[in-house]
């Protein structure tokens, strides 16, 4: 069945039938585009209210995170920004996939209902144009086929008439034929405009209008495929993403799973434990006998050499010590002597470690610029020894002021009943011992000598080693940031962004830097190829 053959003689359900259909495409378009507006809207809800309760850098909130369940929360918020971030792309694919090819699709069908109702309407002009030259035909040879017969019914009548001459008698006959031949003539060409719109209308009826409204049916039809295909996208748009909705539930679920109150009340302990003594009873001050007050170390209004608390604290030495009482804010000091006794050696030791790890890295920058010293020296064309000079004059200077630091807090953290790393002192120190080159003033070099007094020697370098090689072999090592561990690529990603770098499902990428909040992740491949990844289509795992 067929538009053409059943449908021959409704053109106009066929023109409204197609017109209602592409505005049903327009209506489902517009209905998709409020659609991906209500999940961009969702998103930016969603991003702005992970923003609000996310905690500021440095902040009282920021410190919480150690406990697990402030720390689940955190997760519970990177989880949602994720998830926002997963509506946003439902709604770009909605955007790109839908609604732009639809709309394309759409112009194009208006294009050819236009182009098939306009040779319609040719057809049926050309249909009507010859029926009026048929019908004009008809009407005069009607006409001329009348004033035939009056030409003849008078010729007759003056044949018979015997008043008339023979002339009137010739002239009416001649008339009379003169009027049938030109009705014969009208009368073929009748004939002849009426086989000719027969035929034409044959023509319209049953093929040039059957073809046209065959093809208005072909294109209603994909019109209606392509609708379909629309309606199917509709809901794996969204199916595509919620896998990795799913995991970003997933992440929810396990922020809550690891959430452990013991060991939140241990790292409460851990953080704020003081190591004071609890008070210990007041004597009884029997003024009555004459007791010396002052011999008293526990009076409570002359005590001479507090404990515990009240010395550590700066209470009043009149008053006792109030567990709940309002505390002043105290004045912080360098020693971190405001601090209770456990806390203190917390701060100290950790204070120590960063120092350690500041002098390390100066005492890794001036190996390497002796080392690259050397090199200038034995391949002048490199470089200048000399302009050396100043970097390996401050980086001894950082050196100095650090040692000094760290002697200084080594000794506070023994004062406080702690003990520095030796083992770290002896890493931090070893430059002493091993700094082979220096400069003087004029930028020539001499050779250091060691704390005993004795002049250091290390080895010449073999003559035999390349230069270049040596140099590149010493400044390689910084130039990759070592991996903090490693993920699993859980879907596909192409990378196409400035920045990024595809990856196939199931493939190991080295993680160089952690999620900073923004939902991407830094990897790098075996082969060095370095770029940015979306954090919820890996499954990462750091080392410990």
């Amino acid at each position: 069945m067929d538009w053409g053959t059943d449908l021959w003689d409704q053109y106009d359900v066929i023109d409204k039938h197609t017109q209602s259909g592409l505005e049903l495409v327009e209506k489902y378009v517009k209905f998709v585009k409020e659609r991906t507006e209500i999940e961009q809207n969702y998103a930016k809800q969603l991003r702005n209210l992970t923003k609000k309760y996310h905690p500021k850098r440095g902040s009282r909130e920021e410190l919480e995170c150690r406990f697990s369940n402030h720390q689940a929360f955190l997760d519970i918020l990177n989880e949602m920004n994720d998830y926002a971030g997963q509506r946003e792309l439902i709604a770009e694919n909605m955007m790109m996939n839908i609604c732009i090819e639809l709309t394309k699709y759409l112009q194009e069908l208006k294009m050819e209902r236009k182009t098939h109702l306009s040779e319609a309407k040719k057809a049926q002009q050309s249909l009507e144009s010859t029926y009026k030259q048929l019908d004009s035909s008809k009407k005069r040879f009607e006409r001329e086929w009348r004033e035939a017969e009056k030409s003849a019914q008078y010729a007759e009548k003056t044949d018979q008439d015997i008043n008339a001459t023979k002339a009137d008698v010739e002239k009416a006959k001649q008339q009379a034929h003169m009027r049938a031949h030109i009705a014969d003539e009208c009368k073929n060409d009748y004939a002849a405009q009426l086989q000719k719109y027969n035929k034409e209308q044959s023509q319209f009826y049953f093929s040039d209008m059957p073809l046209i409204f065959n093809k208005l049916q072909d294109m209603d039809e994909r019109r209606v495929k392509k609708l379909a295909q629309g309606y199917v996208l509709f809901s794996d748009t969204e199916k595509q993403v919620t896998p990795i909705i799913g995991k970003c539930l997933e992440g929810i679920t396990k922020a809550g799973a690891n959430v452990n109150e013991r060991n939140d009340s241990i790292a409460l302990i851990e953080q704020h434990k003081s190591g004071f003594e609890r008070p210990g009873d007041l004597d009884f001050e029997d003024y009555s006998q004459g007791i010396n007050r002052a011999s008293s170390d526990s009076s409570l209004g002359t005590l001479s050499t507090p404990k515990g608390p009240l010395e550590l604290l700066g209470k009043n030495k009149s008053k006792p010590f109030w567990l709940f009482a309002k505390k002043s804010k105290p004045t912080v000091s360098e020693d971190f002597g405001h601090l209770p006794p456990e806390q203190r050696r917390k701060r100290l030791q950790q204070k120590l470690d960063d120092i350690g790890k500041e002098l390390q890295k100066e005492v890794d920058q001036s190996e390497a610029l002796g080392k690259m010293k050397d090199v200038y020296e034995k391949n002048p064309q490199m470089g200048d020894p000399a302009s050396l000079a100043p970097q390996i004059t401050q980086t001894a200077q950082n050196m100095e002021r650090l040692r000094g630091e760290f002697n200084k807090y080594e000794l506070w953290l023994t004062e406080a009943g702690g003990r520095g790393d030796p083992l770290l002192r002896r890493d931090t120190s070893r430059d002493d011992t091993h700094r082979s080159h220096s400069f003087n003033n004029n930028g020539s070099t001499h050779e250091s000598c060691s704390p005993d007094g004795a002049q250091s020697d290390e080895g010449t370098p073999d003559p035999s080693q390349a230069i270049y090689a040596e140099f590149d072999d010493e400044f390689e090592e910084e130039e990759l940031v070592p991996p903090i561990g490693q993920c699993t690529a859980m879907y596909n990603f192409p990378g196409a962004s400035e920045g990024t770098i595809a990856m196939q499902e199931g493939e190991v990428l080295s993680v160089v830097e952690e999620d900073k909040g923004d939902g991407w992740t830094r990897v790098r491949r075996a082969n060095g190829d370095e770029g940015y990844i979306p954090t919820s289509y890996v499954s990462i795992s750091l080392g410990k």
